[in-house]
């Protein structure tokens, strides 16, 4: 960052960049644009790949350029002191802190989740599910039942899920019990603002009605920008760190102060953060050993094999969600990238009831891992190891020892303390080892958290680099655009159509036609379907394949879903099968090329 920085910061952040001008992809929210630092990623190698995504992720901690567009940032000072707001309210319902601290004390729990889809959306992706506001009204109505104070935090990083929409407005009107706060990465003025279907509002009205209740401090709204991701709206990255660092660094702050009796202070939260800092710092100084990871993981891809993760407590939860959502974003299979979680997870779940006995797409457990892939392990696919060491040591290498007997491509991530050093036995079953070595805090009790907090996030921006960087690999990747992304909820649906003017050029109504007709197909379009309810339209797209891909084929080359389809199947890869259409005789070249508006040239 320029010599303009307000604080001293642990990590070297990227000068501001491009999408900061006011004319860059004007159309498009921050979370929705693309990022000029991945623009290439698509013809990157591991090494650059790892390299792009850690400036991505360092564009969280940026400060704010006055000279630009003025977006409030992670370290604003209306950022902090809405924090610090959030964080008094919090200790008035808390007064004591996190579920685990609670139970040693011998008190209730007061944290729970609700998430769009309930625990099997940790498991496997069930994204139609954000698209009902009354499912969301529903879900906090029965969590809370009986609750006389309840701080309700809806995390919707792009401003735009409908499912969370409802829950704030139910807050609003009934502001006796609840005190509501919107977690998300884009401006107010940029919120969805298309009515949601079976509802009253859009997400944009339901954000400005908190922006006025935030006068009154009855509602809160927190959102930095961090910048568009690097992939273009994957908030699985950027979003869901940014997510983290927030809800962390607001809980443990509230607890933290109310066991001191004390208010909290901008200092305090700034030696919190600043932990986050130094995660990258430490993260990223493996990028060799990343890079060599993701071109692993990337061969097993290419090959039609699978990658699987295996990790240890809260990390296995982290391995899961990162291979859940490859499938919405890559429109991969459910076995392509798939997590598994070993050890105790009974305090993990809101009810893991939900999760036994679903099925193989439901499978995350380690009798899960021996029973059904163990076995059918081939040398082809990747196994990699994440585990700290203060697990069981002794498990970790009976496991490894097992799948060493079907694969030689076994990777290991662990996590160590200073003083802390990996048994010889196990470090040679490994051909490599990440091994992050992290210091003893000496930060009180909440040092323990601090250092959980930050392996945590050190192997979420390791994975979401390695599944990322697969998939630009196996040729997933177009620019740093999802172009085979699955529709399955409205957000997802729009975006498609976004991505197919982008790179045709025509208009959004002949694009939404191409879509249509690719997701219809071989059934004719009538204007009964064109004008059918868009749940309609994804509850079909959902169950099929390549669509995106095929109808920008069929719009590039003017060509039916057929022929589309088999230039798909028979090209080395989706990102060679649109290429070859781009340049294709006769087409007028830079197509794919777009303006400051974000709109095709």
């Amino acid at each position: 960052m320029r010599g303009t920085k307000k604080y001293r910061h642990v990590i070297e952040t990227p000068d501001s960049g491009k999408w900061e001008l006011a004319g860059y992809e004007a159309t498009l929210p921050i979370s929705e644009k693309s990022n000029p630092i991945t623009r290439e990623l698509d013809k990157a190698d591991p090494v650059q790949i790892v390299q792009l995504l850690k400036e991505c992720d360092a564009e969280i901690f940026q400060e704010e350029d006055e000279a630009l567009l003025n977006y409030t940032r992670l370290y604003s000072e209306s950022v902090l002191k809405t924090m610090i707001d959030i964080i008094n309210k919090v200790q008035e319902v808390l007064k004591v802190s996190f579920n685990k601290l609670l139970k040693g004390l011998g008190q209730l729990p007061c944290y729970t989740y609700i998430i769009a889809g309930g625990d099997r959306s940790l498991v496997m992706s069930q994204e139609g599910l954000e698209d009902s506001a009354l499912l969301g009204i529903e879900e906090l109505s029965k969590v809370c039942e009986g609750k006389k104070k309840v701080v309700f935090i809806g995390i919707s990083c792009g401003l735009s899920a409908p499912f969370v929409a409802g829950q704030l407005d139910f807050c609003m009107n009934n502001l006796d019990i609840f005190l509501p706060v919107l977690v998300g990465f884009n401006p107010v003025s940029m919120a969805r603002n298309e009515k949601i279907e079976g509802w009253h509002s859009t997400f944009r009205q339901v954000a400005e009605r908190m922006q006025k209740l935030q006068e009154s401090h009855k509602a809160f709204i927190l959102n930095p920008a961090v910048g568009p991701e690097g992939i273009s709206g994957s908030s699985r990255m950027k979003g869901g760190s940014a997510t983290k660092i927030l809800l962390e660094t607001l809980l443990l702050a509230a607890h933290k102060t109310v066991s001191k009796d004390a208010d909290i202070s901008e200092k305090c939260l700034l030696e919190i953060l600043r932990t986050y800092e130094r995660a990258h710092k430490v993260t990223y100084a493996q990028s060799k050993k990343i890079a060599a990871l993701v071109k692993q993981a990337g061969t097993s891809l290419q090959k039609k094999a699978c990658v699987y993760i295996v990790g240890w407590h809260t990390l296995g939860i982290i391995a899961i969600m990162d291979g859940a959502e490859c499938i919405p974003t890559f429109g991969a299979d459910y076995n392509d990238v798939r997590g598994f979680l070993i050890g105790d997870r009974s305090e993990m779940f809101n009810k893991e009831a939900d999760l036994i006995a679903q099925g193989p797409q439901f499978a995350f457990s380690q009798e899960d891992f021996v029973k059904t892939i163990l076995p059918s392990l081939t040398e082809l696919d990747t196994v990699l190891f994440l585990f700290t060491l203060d697990d069981d040591l002794a498990e970790v290498e009976k496991l490894v020892v097992q799948v060493k007997e079907k694969t030689s491509n076994v990777q290991a991530l662990s996590h160590a303390t200073v003083g802390q050093y990996l048994p010889a036995s196990l470090k040679k079953l490994f051909p490599s080892i990440m091994s992050i070595t992290w210091p003893i805090l000496f930060l009180e009790y909440e040092g323990n958290f601090i250092q959980k907090f930050q392996r945590e996030l050190s192997t979420k921006w390791i994975l979401n680099t390695v599944s990322t960087g697969a998939h630009v690999l196996k040729g997933k990747i177009l620019h740093n655009y999802m172009v085979d992304l699955r529709i399955s909820n409205s957000k997802l649906f729009w975006r498609a159509v976004c991505i197919l003017q982008r790179f045709t050029g025509h208009s959004q109504a002949r694009c939404l036609e191409g879509l249509l007709q690719t997701i219809y197909d071989p059934e004719v379009l009538s204007d009964d379907i064109r004008n059918a309810e868009l749940s309609k339209h994804i509850a079909i797209a959902t169950e099929k394949k390549k669509v995106v891909p095929t109808a920008l084929l069929c719009l590039l080359r003017n060509c039916s879903v057929q022929e589309a389809q088999l230039r798909l199947d028979t090209s080395p890869s989706i990102r060679a099968a649109i290429e070859s259409s781009l340049n294709a005789p006769g087409r007028k070249r830079g197509a794919d090329k777009s303006d400051s508006t974000g709109r095709s040239t």
